[in-house]
């Protein structure tokens, strides 16, 4: 099996590739500079600076003094924290969430259940958006934290944050919000949103992995996640990741600068691919509402194929898509984002997410708008989910979903012995 000559990325929403400015940033605490910035002599203590100008770097992204910023390993580690620093100094024992975020959210809402604590997951609207009736409705007095994310990373749709912490700080409840997709994307002023937690995660800002951050607003009670020595002024123990930590600082820098790009560039690039698919691919659809929605997101339901069929086909052809979250690839269920929008189960598996970033360029799109159609031309010609199929007398959804999971099967095992 021949091997792209080159690979084109649309998977930004998953993860980014490292800026040339970041990683020069971070070799010398790789090659020189590797002291740990706890020591007391001189050659650590160089390092502990650096450290505190990317806390600098990262405050000013998301408009926060430096001391409310403290660095975590990622952005499933700053959800976490925030969800459980609030449980533990309120003493309150509910916690409100919303049906789309997130597997960090999900599935530690799932745990905390288990340890006997109560969870509403919000339902969402069929175009993605949130009644605020129902966040309302649903804070009792036991409510320690509302946790939503602003900017959903299948969809792309936006929640409300400013509003839903307004909501929050009336009724006496903290509010945390996941904003890893937002950098870069939207103006973030943690004042004017008003939340007292937020999470960011470096490698969705052309940074590395294993680095995030989150802010704590000034003032508010904090209980360490995770227990150790003094670092991060005791909110959380581990000795500091100097190099990602630096190339965490500089990304933030970079990520300010693109606003424009991306809200001009990139969004022109996601709507050229977005429309023509639409407008030349029957049989398709966008997933979540078109408005508010990051510049740089589309997520697209192709009916009568499997996402997983056409995103290994793409990916024959070197482009890089998903459908879904990268965190929960593999699961056989269809997309929860999905699900929650009351999308048809048919029509999630058969949703594809293209997530474009400052990278991508006019010829990425136009090499996916030219190997596209025809791969879902094939697909559907040949799938036993289409109606039309010229083997179909009788349309059983469970049936066609079934023989199509075995020709996958047997397709997948035939690539392995060719290869």
């Amino acid at each position: 099996m021949s091997v792209p000559a080159k690979t084109y990325y649309l998977d930004n929403n998953a993860t980014t590739r490292i800026a040339p400015e970041v990683f020069e940033a971070m070799v010398p605490f790789l090659t020189e500079f590797w002291g740990n910035p706890s020591s007391a002599y001189g050659f650590g203590s160089q390092v502990h600076k650096h450290v505190e100008r990317a806390r600098e770097q990262v405050a000013a992204l998301v408009g926060a003094d430096p001391k409310e910023v403290t660095f975590t390993s990622c952005g499933t580690e700053s959800n976490n924290t925030a969800i459980h620093s609030a449980l533990v100094t309120t003493g309150k024992r509910h916690v409100i969430t919303t049906a789309v975020e997130h597997s960090a959210n999900i599935n530690f809402g799932e745990h905390l259940q288990k340890m006997g604590f109560e969870v509403t997951y919000l339902p969402v609207e069929g175009d993605g958006s949130l009644d605020l009736h129902r966040l309302e409705q649903a804070i009792r007095p036991d409510t320690a934290i509302v946790s939503a994310m602003w900017a959903n990373n299948e969809t792309g749709v936006l929640f409300p944050i400013e509003e839903i912490a307004a909501i929050c700080r009336s009724r006496g409840v903290l509010c945390h919000t996941d904003a890893v997709q937002t950098p870069g994307k939207l103006k973030i002023d943690v004042k004017s949103l008003g939340v007292d937690f937020l999470s960011l995660s470096a490698h969705k800002l052309h940074a590395p992995k294993g680095i995030g951050m989150l802010y704590i607003k000034r003032r508010t009670k904090f209980a360490p996640y995770l227990i150790g020595g003094h670092q991060e002024r005791g909110r959380r123990g581990g000795t500091e990741n100097v190099a990602n930590i630096v190339g965490f600082g500089r990304a933030a820098e970079l990520a300010g600068a693109s606003l424009s790009e991306e809200n001009s560039r990139v969004r022109g690039l996601r709507d050229r691919l977005e429309n023509h698919i639409l407008s030349h691919i029957p049989n398709t659809v966008r997933n979540g509402a078109k408005e508010p929605r990051l510049p740089n997101t589309t997520n697209i339901a192709f009916d009568f194929v499997e996402a997983e069929a056409v995103l290994m086909m793409l990916d024959l052809v070197g482009i890089c898509a998903s459908s879904g979250s990268a965190c929960t690839t593999g699961s056989l269920d269809p997309s929860h984002v999905l699900s929650a929008m009351g999308v048809k189960p048919m029509r999630a598996r058969g949703s594809v997410r293209f997530s474009l970033g400052i990278y991508n360029t006019d010829d990425d799109v136009d090499y996916v708008l030219k190997h596209l159609p025809p791969i879902i031309e094939k697909l559907r010609s040949i799938s036993p989910l289409n109606p039309e199929h010229p083997d179909n007398e009788a349309y059983d959804i469970a049936g066609a979903r079934a023989k199509h999971e075995q020709d996958l099967a047997i397709a997948k095992a035939n690539e392995v012995v060719q290869a």
